[in-house]
């Protein structure tokens, strides 16, 4: 089947929803106007279920079919959120706040599966139950976490949760997937290493954070180059360095390391967080510092299920004709945390050629949104077929 009839039609009506979405960022959980937003709209396509305030500023909707008969549930699901970015791409529909932007195409995502939301509510060709999940604080505050620990499995009883994000330098509406790891485990890690501070002129009297701190970034690569199989995948990123003063004839008392560790092997995980704190401690006092770690684990990695993926990749195919290959990718991405409550499948969809995701000249490329909405009403129409 090609790309729905329907979805062209609606193009330039899920294309305004998706600007005014750019046009009015929110951060986190802070998706207030957003989750107002969504809810209202799914009220209107007449969705059977709406429910707000799941992992505390979700909506989810429930649309059920012509029949029951399966009594399966299939979850979609999207983000929200944006970035603290200040845009820079100077569009007629560009962010309205400042320090604040759709960078990633969350503004996309939640319009495509609120407009498969409606073409679900209207056809309801379907043997089973759709959900549709408007997730908050993707970027980095895990709000997959919060909605799964909030019950979404088991209060709306979903056997398998789909997801999509975009892709910039992929073509437009052509979709990617791979099954097993495809995105890393993100964890953040903060070094504080103290010494003595003193005057710049007599380094002798002092034990030098900034030296220590210094020898701690470069000792910090041999994680990668030396305790790791080559044929893995592991990245080790000193991303702040900053010291408690900013004289230049002062050597400072404390300096302060940040960064984060991803990998796509919970194994390689665990050894990265024991070497980083072994390397930071002993290299820190080798030079009569002392360091102290402070390691904090957040997304897991996010594998797709080997079945999901091939019937995923078929609907996929179905669309557009054709499903290539996904790299793996070293972001992360919390819809990991849906994955390891339920299987599923999370797929690229092309944007085009376009600035990267994160940057402030990204845009959504609205002429995705016919592939999109057509692959995710797809999934539930042949998941759950009416016989």
């Amino acid at each position: 089947m090609p790309i729905k009839n329907r979805f062209a039609e609606m193009q330039a009506e899920i294309t305004a929803w998706r600007r005014h979405l750019h046009e009015n960022p929110e951060l986190l959980f802070d998706t207030h106007e957003t989750a107002a937003f969504v809810a209202q709209k799914l009220k209107e396509f007449g969705v059977d279920e709406v429910v707000t305030g799941i992992g505390r500023t979700g909506v989810v909707g429930v649309i059920r079919g012509r029949r029951n008969d399966s009594g399966r549930v299939i979850g979609l699901r999207a983000d929200m959120d944006a970035l603290p970015i200040e845009e820079a791409t100077g569009l007629p529909h560009a962010s309205k706040v400042p320090g604040k932007m759709h960078a990633c195409g969350h503004d996309g995502h939640t319009a495509m599966l609120l407009g498969a939301a409606k073409y679900l509510a209207e056809t309801r060709n379907f043997d089973g139950t759709a959900v549709v999940i408007f997730q908050p604080a993707e970027e980095g505050g895990g709000g997959g976490k919060e909605m799964v620990d909030d019950g979404l499995m088991e209060r709306f009883g979903i056997d398998e949760v789909y997801g999509m994000h975009n892709m910039p330098g992929f073509p437009v509406g052509q979709f990617a997937i791979r099954p097993g790891p495809f995105f890393a485990s993100a964890d953040e890690f903060e070094i504080k290493v103290e010494g003595k501070g003193g005057h710049a002129a007599m380094p002798h009297t002092t034990v030098d954070t900034t030296l220590a701190a210094s020898h701690i970034v470069v000792a910090l690569q041999s994680i990668v180059s030396r305790n790791l199989d080559p044929l893995k995948q592991l990245v080790v990123s000193v991303t702040s360095f900053r010291t408690d003063t900013g004289a230049h004839n002062v050597i400072p008392q404390k300096a302060i390391l940040r960064g984060t560790v991803r990998t796509l092997d919970p194994e390689v995980r665990d050894m990265a967080e024991k070497r980083l704190k072994e390397v930071c401690e002993r290299t820190a006092e080798a030079f009569g510092a002392v360091a102290r770690v402070a390691y904090t684990r957040g997304y897991p990695v996010m594998a797709n299920a080997e079945e999901q993926t091939e019937f995923a990749a078929a609907v996929a195919e179905k669309v557009t004709g054709a499903c290539g290959p996904a790299p793996q990718i070293m972001g992360g991405e919390d819809f990991a945390f849906m994955l390891e409550a339920r299987p599923g499948a999370y797929i690229l969809v092309g944007n085009g050629d376009t600035a990267m995701v994160h940057h402030p000249k990204y845009d959504f490329n609205d002429e995705a949104i016919p592939a999109g909405c057509s692959w995710w009403a797809e999934v539930v129409e042949s998941r759950m077929p009416v016989s």
